[in-house]
């Protein structure tokens, strides 16, 4: 009799994680406005970077990563030896899933967070829980409400993604201050960048022993494509999960070109510059099609349709005019559209798409 070979509990719960699409059929000049990524590119520094590491793609990179843990460092006034580094944020998310949670645990986040808390949580076999939302913003009330026994994270992305809306300060400290002792605060600042003055929760990780930061290269630094990540936590949380990281998670390609891209105010500066002049006017202009968007503080904005057959539909006419944005029916937010910042020439052709659509000659 031959046995069944079956996964661990959990793994065939998962929906597997969609990026955003980047081509349409039939259309061939396709702006991309889908996966919330920097329209500029990365730094030419980091590009340079990386191109100069690939001459030594035969050796192993190091395992510490100390290059770019100080460097990090250096740049947030953290410790470089409480920083961990890993291949994008999602792949930190999993580690701490990983060693934090699992069967008879529980994982919680906010009800329209980000995809990998729940796909993080049923791989490492524990029980992911939505907690509601106030009008499309984390709701700390709700959340502390949600906290049991067998909770064992607690995941608040700050800005959150899909929403762009924010928690801020006082609600996370609110959080850190309630928890009780046996649940992690994971603070996921994947577009804390975006923020004017937001530390992304790092004074929280230096006074709470039970909160942890993560932050990625992938929106403003244009590094989406080397998958690079970090976090930074208390010395016995980046212990545990270094025991549990692969030892060689980053290549010295991604660490050059991530050194690099911390360096280059130049182009941190123009990006961020672009993308707050360039989310107002989108927001403003679409507000006055009768498309509005709560307050955003990434590099995106959910657009709000009359009803899902709305956001279906313009969708659709969005595609056909060659711009690809993000449906969030996943997320629970089926009438909505997420709309990545693009360069003024991209933000242009979202108003006239949208205006067409909304006028009827789309």
């Amino acid at each position: 009799m031959t046995q069944q070979i079956v996964p661990q509990p959990g793994i065939l719960e998962i929906a597997p994680y969609k990026g955003g699409a980047d081509t349409v059929e039939g259309v061939a000049d396709v702006v991309k406005l889908s996966s919330n990524e920097n329209p500029f590119g990365p730094s030419p520094a980091a590009v340079k970077a990386a191109q100069e590491a690939c001459v030594t793609a035969h050796r192993y990179p190091p395992g510490d990563h100390i290059e770019l843990r100080r460097a990090i460092a250096d740049k947030f006034g953290l410790e470089a030896d409480r920083i961990i580094c890993g291949a994008g944020s999602d792949e930190i998310i999993s580690f701490l899933c990983q060693t934090y949670a699992g069967p008879g645990d529980e994982v919680l986040y906010s009800e329209h967070g980000f995809a990998m808390y729940k796909i993080s949580a049923l791989a490492a076999g524990a029980s992911p829980v939505a907690a509601p939302e106030r009008n499309r913003t984390t709701d700390v009330d709700a959340l502390l409400a949600a906290v049991t026994d067998r909770t064992r994270i607690l995941f608040v992305a700050d800005p959150n993604n899909p929403t762009g809306t924010m928690v801020g300060g006082q609600g996370l400290r609110r959080l850190a201050e309630s928890l009780p002792a046996h649940v992690l605060l994971v603070i996921d600042g994947a577009y804390a960048e975006f923020v004017d003055g937001f530390d992304g929760g790092a004074a929280l990780v230096d006074q709470f022993d039970n909160v942890v930061m993560t932050r990625t290269f992938s929106k403003l630094y244009g590094l989406g494509g080397l998958r690079v990540g970090w976090g930074y936590g208390p010395d016995h949380v980046i212990d545990a999960l270094n025991r549990v990281r692969g030892p060689f998670n980053v290549s010295q390609v991604q660490i050059k070109a991530a050194v690099a891209a911390l360096d280059d105010d130049d182009h941190t500066a123009f990006s961020l510059s672009e993308n707050t002049r360039l989310r107002a006017w989108l927001a403003a202009e679409l507000a006055k099609l009768g498309v509005p968007s709560d307050p955003s503080f990434g590099n995106f904005i959910l657009a709000r349709f009359a009803d899902a057959n709305e956001a279906l539909a313009c969708n659709a006419a969005l595609q056909a005019a060659g711009l690809i944005v993000r449906a969030v029916a996943g997320y629970g937010l089926p009438e909505c559209l997420r709309i990545t910042i693009g360069d003024e020439a991209a933000c242009q052709r979202v108003v006239a798409a949208v205006a067409a659509f909304k006028d009827g000659s789309a």
